[in-house]
């Protein structure tokens, strides 16, 4: 069985995102990536300190056809270095039972500014099976060396490493990306256009395409039924998903813009992911159809 957690991560951040390096069909010439809401400050993001969301994983394969694991991702504010910054704290692991076939226990924190665009810290926890990978991210800004992530890697198969990662204004550690595609303007992307983004985790930068499929109704077990907005994802590089189909991510449609219900075809059997619950929101959770 995969990572859990990577699954949830990847397809709840990753998905969520539609942000362009570049377009097919278009070029944002405003100075950023990716067309977001106008943020002045911290006060205009779609999130707030205290929110929380718990999500559950699903797993199907064969005779398996069950709740597997469970997530849950905390936001809070404090000061980094004098700076006033966001931080995230995403924890995932496998239910008790599926931690007799492959216990997994996944430790993602990131650090990111406060007006919600520019990551600054990440680490990664990360014990899978007998596999172990811990990651430390500080993205260097300026300076002789220019832009680039310096990461300390080490992985239970490979030991210690150390890799500077390319580094642009599109280029994010996964939960600085999940709050980051929050605050995208959905009237300025494109339905069906594909826009690639660029994610880092361990040694290695990974690009992806999005695309926007336009608005659903969906029903979400234990939730209810939700107005969303529906995104696909296609893989170019790496092998955490199988790269034959669509990974399809549906998100509310309300300015909180939560990810409410994932599928991913993944190299062994099918995941998904629902959201369980929900603390603090910003903003009323008007797309919950009661």
């Amino acid at each position: 069985m995969v990572s859990i957690f990577k699954i949830l991560i990847s397809a709840a951040l990753s998905c969520l995102a539609a942000l362009p390096l570049f377009s097919e069909t278009k070029s944002w010439s405003e100075g950023g990536c990716v067309p977001v809401r106008n943020i002045s400050s911290g006060d205009s993001l779609a999130y707030g300190a205290g929110e929380i969301l718990s999500f559950t994983v699903h797993y199907e394969w064969g005779a398996i056809n069950s709740d597997v694991g469970w997530a849950n991702v905390v936001l809070d504010t404090l000061r980094l270095n004098g700076q006033k910054v966001f931080h995230c704290m995403a924890y995932g692991r496998t239910t008790r039972f599926y931690d007799w076939f492959f216990k997994v226990r996944e430790n993602f924190q990131s650090w990111f500014t406060y007006d919600g665009l520019k990551p600054v810290r990440f680490t990664r926890d990360t014990y899978e099976g007998k596999y172990v990978a811990k990651n430390t991210y500080e993205y260097r800004r300026g300076g002789l060396a220019g832009d680039h992530i310096r990461a300390d890697v080490y992985t239970s198969s490979q030991g210690d490493k150390y890799a500077e990662l390319p580094l642009d204004d599109c280029t994010f550690d996964l939960p600085a990306l999940f709050y980051f595609a929050r605050n995208i303007d959905y009237d300025r992307v494109v339905q069906d256009v594909k826009y690639p983004i660029t994610f880092a985790i361990d040694d290695d930068v990974y690009n992806v395409y999005f695309i926007m499929r336009g608005k659903e109704t969906i029903k979400v077990r234990g939730l209810g039924t939700v107005k969303t907005v529906k995104f696909s994802v296609k893989l170019l590089s790496g092998n955490i998903f199988t790269g034959e189909e669509d990974l399809s991510l549906w998100i509310t449609d309300d300015d909180n813009r939560i990810p409410v219900y994932f599928e991913a075809p993944i190299l062994v059997g099918v995941a998904s992911g629902r959201l369980k619950g929900y603390e603090n929101l910003k903003y009323p959770f008007s797309s919950l159809i009661q």
